[in-house]
């Protein structure tokens, strides 16, 4: 695979395009000063349209589009369950989180879990979160990108880290969060172009030139890559464990990562009303279904038109060698636009965490542009830390990786226990919250090794359970921290518009479809 002077030309012409771009959108009028709403909330005005496109390119990366088309080498269509579970999530986290979070003007999560339990799980969680996105985020997305635009480009691969890493700062340092969310509509359309056409072109090397032909033929000659749900005596039962993924741990990790996740609800946190913020979310809801065809298809494609991969992860950058020149440039920069949207978000979420979660505590006389100041010097802290931690800790990449997967999964279904039953039950207290993010944790490692051969997904499940009767349990043995609990819910409305109600019915009758057809 090399790049012609057209590539390269599309490539250079997107970096500079989109930085001015940022550039441009971040101006504040008539000489209005940054304030800490203005950088890390957008200003509290983002309309729908940024925001579906922004949690789209917060979350599809290095990791999804080269990975999930790894896992449809190997395992085929039943991957694509966490993307469209996730649109379903999406729904549900429109309808009945986001009313509460913007009823009660929420900036962060940690400032959530301070106002309804107290400042002790505020901490915990701060600094459990800024550590994962500095150490796992941030490195495993610098490390998978730099992998690809090594192999690519031919660069040094930590030389193309570092230059990942110094974009997305560079491009969103100024403007924060409306830099990011403006500019991701950008990234989204680019990244969904080049998506189609390497599955269009790969479908149709297939079928003599034909894409519907081609997908027929792939489905004839390899029906078990498009099973949705895998039984007991499939290979990849064990991380793709049958109806798990549709009734079981798949949805704890889902509501997590869509619900309860800074770098991804903040962007909804910044919607100018609920209205737009439901929208939005919508948006991002219908942008999930169409992502496996962007992800996975090239990677089962691969299974006819490259079959002996020494890697499955070899399957997305062995289709990119298929394009033409003008093609390749184009989804070479959809790659690094999606790696750039991503690292820019996690960056900007560390720098408001650290920003209005510690610093602003401890400096409640701090004026608004210190605030600013102190984002932009934690922004440049984070990357830097994680330019220089990717390779040590990523270096063995496959059994790293894994762990750090390993390592998340831990803590996920505590963190779903304390955020449910912290917007839903108010018997619940900061004890039982603790309780459940500690107990997530030990009954994690517990199980693990007492039983191995336990399912990943259905070990997430299990513990969730547990970890909410320990929670449930905690707190009805102690006091009562109502005194404690600053969260409103009176005037709480779930009720949602006839556009949201009539948009998640078509979301559900896709899946239903999607589902039966691929069962």
């Amino acid at each position: 695979m090399t790049l012609t002077p057209l590539d390269i030309g599309i490539v250079l012409a997107y970096l500079a395009g989109i930085f001015v771009l940022a550039q441009l959108v971040s101006r504040e009028k008539g000489g209005h000063r940054k304030s800490a709403e203005d950088y890390f909330l957008a200003s509290r005005a983002l309309p729908w349209w940024a925001i579906g496109a922004s949690l789209i390119a917060a979350n599809i990366s290095a990791e999804q589009i080269i990975g999930m088309s790894g896992s449809g080498y190997a395992i085929g269509l039943a991957i694509a369950s966490y993307e469209w579970m996730a649109a379903l999530t999406l729904l549900i986290v429109g309808k009945w989180f986001l009313p509460i979070f913007l009823r009660n003007g929420i900036t962060t999560m940690p400032q959530f879990l301070e106002e309804r339990y107290g400042g002790r799980i505020r901490t915990l969680m701060a600094v459990f979160w800024l550590g994962l996105y500095v150490f796992v985020n941030l490195t495993s997305i610098l490390w998978l990108g730099s992998i690809a635009v090594a192999q690519v480009t031919g660069l040094d691969q930590l030389l193309a880290l570092a230059l990942l890493g110094g974009f997305a700062l560079a491009y969103q340092l100024y403007g924060g969060l409306k830099a990011v969310a403006l500019t991701d509509i950008v990234q989204v359309t680019l990244l969904v172009l080049g998506g189609l056409l390497v599955t269009g072109i790969t479908l149709a090397k297939i079928g003599d030139g034909s894409v519907v032909a081609g997908f027929n033929a792939l489905w004839a000659q390899h029906p078990g890559k498009f099973e949705m749900i895998l039984d007991r005596s499939n290979p990849f039962y064990k991380d793709l464990p049958g109806l798990s993924v549709l009734v079981g741990g798949m949805w704890i990790a889902n509501v997590s990562y869509w619900g309860f996740n800074q770098y991804i609800i903040q962007r909804a946190l910044a919607a100018r009303d609920i209205g737009e913020a439901q929208k939005g979310v919508v948006f991002a809801a219908f942008l999930k279904l169409l992502m496996p065809v962007i992800v996975v298809l090239p990677g089962i494609a691969a299974v006819v038109l490259a079959p002996n991969l020494a890697k499955p992860d070899a399957a997305y950058p062995t289709m990119m060698g298929l394009l033409p020149p003008g093609v390749l440039g184009l989804v070479f920069a959809a790659l690094v636009a999606a790696v750039v949207a991503s690292l820019a978000s996690k960056i900007n979420s560390v720098a408001t965490i650290f920003t209005l979660d510690f610093y602003a505590k401890r400096r409640a006389d701090a004026s608004q542009a210190t605030l600013v100041r102190v984002g932009r010097i934690a922004a440049i802290s984070a990357i830097a830390v994680a330019v220089l931690t990717a390779r040590p800790l990523l270096g063995g990449f496959d059994q790293g990786f894994q762990y750090i997967q390993e390592f998340t999964g831990f803590f996920t279904p505590g963190i779903v226990v304390i955020f449910l039953l912290g917007l839903f039950w108010k018997r619940a207290n900061e004890a039982g919250a603790l309780a459940a993010a500690i107990g997530s944790f030990a009954l994690s490692i517990v199980l693990k090794l007492a039983w191995p051969a336990l399912p990943f997904m259905d070990r997430i499940g299990l513990v969730f359970l547990l970890a909410l009767a320990l929670a449930v349990v905690v707190s009805l043995a102690t006091k009562s921290g109502a005194a404690r609990d600053r969260i409103r819910t009176d005037g709480v409305r779930y009720a949602t518009s006839p556009f949201f109600n009539v948009a998640s019915l078509a979301v559900i009758a896709i899946l239903v479809a999607l589902y039966v057809t691929f069962w």
